[in-house]
């Protein structure tokens, strides 16, 4: 089946424009007419993986196809990877420091979030290698 692709590059050293790839991907979705409430959940989603790929992985990468019924997305970092997933997913759950949370992030809400606004999630980590995550909205 053919998708429509779009390949966003996450940059992990400037918080400036943390957000910028899911700004771009939710006007996108608003152009081809999809349903608001999946704009809402795909923008939350790819939002929070963006700002974790900030915080904690300096950066990565986001793709997105999107099907007639159906957005996969695949994050994919390479920073120190998750020590214990089940722990992270934990709302208020986080490993930020300091200097993050003075900057207004690192609630512990990111991965809660992305799991709450999609169908399915899978994470795959490893220590000192890195990150993918992989989510789809149906609709």
């Amino acid at each position: 089946m053919n998708s429509i692709h779009y390949q966003y590059q996450v940059d992990g050293t400037d918080f400036a424009r943390a957000g910028e790839a899911s700004s771009k991907l939710k006007q996108k979705l608003k152009q081809m007419n999809l349903p608001p409430d999946v704009i809402r959940r795909c923008s939350i989603a790819i939002y929070e993986g963006e700002i974790n790929m900030v915080i904690h992985a300096d950066g990565g990468v986001i793709d997105v196809d999107i099907y007639p019924n159906q957005i996969h997305m695949v994050l994919k970092d390479v920073g120190p990877g998750i020590p214990d997933i089940d722990q992270a997913m934990q709302e208020g759950f986080s490993t930020a420091d300091d200097e993050i949370h003075m900057l207004g992030f690192g609630a512990g809400m990111g991965l809660p979030n992305m799991k709450k606004s999609c169908d399915d999630i899978e994470i795959e980590t490893e220590l000192g290698v890195g990150t993918t995550v992989t989510m789809t909205i149906n609709f």
